[in-house]
């Protein structure tokens, strides 16, 4: 599946909003995507480093309309946390030398407010 097709469209609710301090973002995804493919779309997309997806299969609701009755479609939901400190590394390389690598990630989701 490409990355369009797994992210389906954020979901912005209060609490929702009150978790982005906390750097965790709500997505409703594609029911067949597993939470390796939800982690890579997310980084591809957006270009943040995922450090946690949490899923949820959100069932839907019987709802009437007069005499008749219906159920709404089931869907699926997934909180993704990011890392919002994507410091430099650095680790000893050959010969000792210490050498230092730049992550090449943002620390937030600017489109996902509509900013």
């Amino acid at each position: 599946m490409l990355p369009e097709e797994i992210i389906v469209k954020p979901i912005i609710t209060e609490k929702s909003s009150m978790d982005i301090q906390e750097g965790k973002y709500t997505f409703k995804v594609n029911k067949k995507a597993t939470k390796v493919d939800i982690a890579r779309a997310v980084e591809k997309l957006f270009e943040v480093k995922v450090l946690k997806v949490n899923t949820i299969n959100v069932t839907g609701k019987e709802k009437r309309m007069g005499a008749t009755s219906g159920k709404t479609p089931d869907w699926k939901k997934a909180i993704v946390t990011i890392d919002t400190d994507p410091s430099d590394k650095t680790y000893t390389g050959k010969g000792g030398k210490e050498v230092k690598v730049s992550k090449k990630y943002k620390d937030s989701i600017e489109s996902f407010m509509g900013a």
